[in-house]
């Protein structure tokens, strides 16, 4: 876990940053002992994490719901005992007809993806930023609003 500051120096945000150890699939666990040891609530917690069902490079900023289909997020949403905690999704697209998901998302990306996850990444970067210096509201109109075209 890595700690910090964000926002402007008139004001800036305590945050921590924090991989779980655990398999993902496992990781409500670790999130819960988290949020406790750090005095959060689960409504402070942005978890980001992967979504097969939106298009590589794609980001979408979400305050509650499901876990539609994602195991990590339902092992979450188990250990909290709610879903009432903001999310922070970078499409990666759909594997080839025949291949696991499993398989897929544990792979390297193929050299053409790679490039847009990488702007994704650095997007997303900018995106926590924001939530956590102006609000989910004020992320999700600035990030959602500004989705890159996707090249065919």
């Amino acid at each position: 876990m890595g700690t910090g500051r964000v926002g402007p120096s008139s004001g800036p945000v305590e945050i921590a940053l924090a991989i779980p150890n655990s398999w993902m699939n496992l990781s409500g666990t670790a999130v819960a002992e988290l949020l406790a040891r750090l005095g959060c609530v689960p409504l402070d917690l942005t978890v980001v994490h992967d979504d097969l069902d939106m298009e590589p490079g794609r980001l979408r900023l979400k305050r509650s719901g499901g876990a539609g289909g994602h195991n990590g997020v339902a092992s979450i949403i188990a250990a909290l005992g709610t879903d009432q905690f903001n999310r922070l999704k970078l499409g990666i697209g759909r594997p080839a007809p025949g291949t696991d998901s499993v398989d897929y998302v544990l792979e390297p990306f193929s050299q053409d993806d790679a490039a847009v996850i990488e702007t994704s990444v650095d997007r997303a970067a900018e995106a926590l930023e924001c939530v956590i210096a102006e609000g989910m509201e004020a992320a999700m109109n600035r990030f959602h609003a500004s989705e890159p075209e996707v090249q065919e």
